[in-house]
């Protein structure tokens, strides 16, 4: 495969957020050959079962999103100590209509950032646990709990901090490796 596209869902939906910056200093570190296509999360329509055989053009473009590409990568925050509603709506419209489950084998990465010294540790849990029960490919190991501190992500989205680089680095070149051995 010449390119491998990646679908990436920020679950922050905040202009100047943390998540969003770790997404763009992450894109800095795949090969050139991994191109992230960022899937917009503000415009779709809370999930609504009566809608699903005529699905928004929001959420039939994030099921396309999700059914072109490679790779998923969940990059997100902790919302009261699970994940965004924004992630589990994308999650809802994703896995529906009944037989459509564009989650099924699609091989996935999850990692988030925050104040939080614990960094996104139980958003991750909860995230793993549905995205099993949807039939994806998750990652499990390394797991990443990051703690965003001021500066940590410069204006050019590099990490500014080498033990963190290295370590996202790595990570990131297990994930790589991951989306390739489930598209060779």
């Amino acid at each position: 495969m010449s390119t491998y596209k990646i679908a990436v869902f920020v679950g922050s939906l905040r202009a100047a957020s943390f998540n969003l910056r770790l997404a763009r200093a992450l894109e800095k570190l795949v090969p050139a050959d991994f191109k992230f296509d960022y899937v917009s999360l503000g415009d779709v329509p809370l999930y609504n079962q009566d809608n699903e055989n005529n699905l928004p053009a929001p959420a039939a473009k994030l099921k396309q999103q999700i059914a072109d590409a490679q790779g998923i990568l969940f990059v997100s925050p902790e919302h009261n100590r699970s994940l965004p509603a924004a992630v589990k709506n994308a999650i809802d419209w994703g896995s529906r209509p009944w037989g459509q489950n564009s989650w099924t084998g699609k091989t996935v990465g999850l990692l988030g950032t925050s104040p939080s010294a614990a960094g996104t540790a139980l958003m991750q849990q909860h995230l793993r646990n549905i995205l099993a029960a949807e039939g994806a490919n998750v990652l499990t190991t390394p797991e990443v709990f990051l703690q965003y501190t001021e500066g940590l992500i410069d204006d050019q989205y590099n990490i500014t901090n080498e033990g963190t680089r290295k370590f996202l680095q790595g990570w990131i070149d297990r994930y790589v490796d991951w989306v390739k051995k489930f598209n060779a």
